[in-house]
């Protein structure tokens, strides 16, 4: 699989709220390789503060040159990119890791749940694109204020978006599973979702009892995005570790030793 580390400049910043941001950067190399579940590792600071690389899903992929990050400020990694101006370069290496496998023929629903909603837009598109049905939306969120600008993201491309909320100001007050069973998903669906860890394995076990696939991305924390340093290891059901990175970021839910409470 290609990979590439370049200094790849930043076209446009958004703020989707005063911690939610949102980077189009430009690297036609990454572009033409990337598939959705994929991710890059971006330096962001100067190489020795922070000293390690920060991994971002690949959220959106455009004119052939263009791809996007989502990303919250919750240390100081996210916070100098949340700083950084138009026209900065970052040093990125990507794209890493294994994508979504698409299911093509068969019913398909995305479930995403707070930052973890960024990858499933290229996965939605590239959908809407590929398959014989659109997928179905679900995404979840702690407010109005965090997961409005993303549904509308998915809105422009067709899609049937259900969200959730916390609190209730947007969409069904309560949990994405509790959207997810009325539905009607039909016999052979196949979801794809990335989240916070209880919310996927909430939806894990929703799928495991109706018969669904279910593909999962992991976020964990890494150092390398490669599989070296043995910092993103989780848990196989038939036992020992899988790396997120590498073996990942996408698994099937199956093949993960989930806690259960």
């Amino acid at each position: 699989m290609s990979q590439f580390q370049e200094k790849t400049q930043i076209i446009r910043i958004e703020r989707l709220t005063t911690d939610i941001i949102r980077l189009t950067l430009e690297s036609s190399r990454i572009v033409s390789t990337a598939k959705p579940g994929q991710f890059v590792m971006i330096r962001t600071g100067n190489g020795k503060d922070p000293l390690l690389r920060r991994p971002f899903s690949i959220s959106q992929i455009a004119n052939g040159k263009y791809f996007q990050i989502l990303f919250k400020v919750v240390g100081r990694g996210t916070a100098l990119l949340a700083h950084c101006r138009e026209g900065e370069s970052l040093s990125v290496l990507g794209p890493l890791g294994s994508g979504f496998r698409i299911h093509s023929n068969g019913p398909n629903c995305l479930v995403g749940g707070g930052m973890g909603i960024a990858p499933l837009l290229f996965l939605g598109k590239t959908m809407a694109r590929q398959c014989s049905a659109p997928p179905l939306v679900v995404l979840g969120a702690r407010n109005r204020e965090e997961l409005a600008p993303l549904v509308d993201d998915f809105a422009e491309l067709g899609l049937s978006v259900h969200p959730a909320t916390d609190d209730g100001s947007f969409g069904h007050h309560g949990l994405v599973t509790d959207v997810l069973k009325n539905l009607g998903l039909g016999d052979d669906c196949m979801t794809y979702v990335c989240g916070p860890h209880l919310m996927m394995t909430a939806v894990h076990l929703f799928c495991k009892d109706r018969g669904y696939g279910c593909q999962v991305s992991m976020e964990t924390a890494m150092a390398c995005g490669m599989g070296a340093c043995l910092g993103c290891i989780v848990p196989l059901e038939e036992g020992g570790y899988g790396h997120a990175c590498s073996d990942g970021p996408v698994f099937d839910a199956k093949e993960l030793l989930w806690e259960v409470k």
